[in-house]
């Protein structure tokens, strides 16, 4: 048994956190997307990835963490940006595509993590500099000191720059098993829409068992 928490610095720094996650056996969600991703045009006529309440506060958020918001984006406006140029949603996965498209359609990132390739407990927490991330390519970086990520037990960080980009280390793929979905928001009713989303991740994937985190319960057993 493990869990996943926000350690307390973090809480502190951003009380307004919301936090949303899933534990999902045998991921499968082979279903049409057209509906998020309709949501998600709608979203985006006349307007911007940038102008959205749900991006503005992940920019402000990365502003506070001294971070250059248009360097480093978090996942959900990456994946808006490429999807209002391109009006096209790559496809990886099947729980990794559905869990992109209704990331689009609500404007928050959502974060898709092969627990078998995290040892014990996961954190999400301000780095040493010890830790050791990998890239998709397979190469190994250490995160700077202050930055916020994924950590689990053996000091592998499971994303970098907090929701700017995951690991290729617990990268879900076909042999999946197990996967922890996190959704973390920040903007002004970041409450009803993250339950909003768990409750829709829930719908598609079978009802797996899901909670809304917050700094009085932080803490997730997988």
């Amino acid at each position: 048994m493990s869990t996943f928490r926000h350690s307390d610095a973090l809480w502190a720094d951003f009380p307004q956190l919301v936090p949303g996650v899933l534990h999902v056996e045998r991921p499968d969600a082979r279903r049409d997307l057209t509906e998020y991703l309709e949501t998600a045009e709608r979203r985006l006529d006349g307007t911007t990835e940038t102008q959205l309440p749900e991006i503005q506060a992940w920019r402000r958020a990365y502003t506070q963490l001294g971070l250059k918001p248009t360097q480093y984006r978090c996942a959900s406006e990456a994946l808006l940006r490429r999807f209002r140029k391109d009006h096209v949603l790559p496809r990886i996965h099947p729980v990794i595509d559905l869990c992109n498209a209704v990331s689009m359609a609500y404007a928050i990132p959502v974060a898709v993590l092969d627990l078998a390739r995290i040892t014990g407990d996961l954190e999400v927490r301000y780095a040493t500099g010890d830790e050791e991330y990998q890239t998709f390519g397979g190469a190994l970086e250490h995160p700077q000191p202050g930055e916020v990520i994924f950590a689990d037990e053996a000091g592998r960080a499971h994303a970098r720059r907090w929701t700017n980009r995951q690991s290729g280390l617990s990268a879900v793929s076909e042999a999946t098993e197990t996967v922890l979905i996190v959704a973390e928001a920040l903007h002004e009713s970041a409450a009803e829409d993250v339950k909003s989303l768990v409750s829709t991740l829930q719908t598609e994937l079978g009802q797996p068992r899901a909670a809304i985190l917050d700094r009085a319960s932080p803490e997730f057993t997988i």
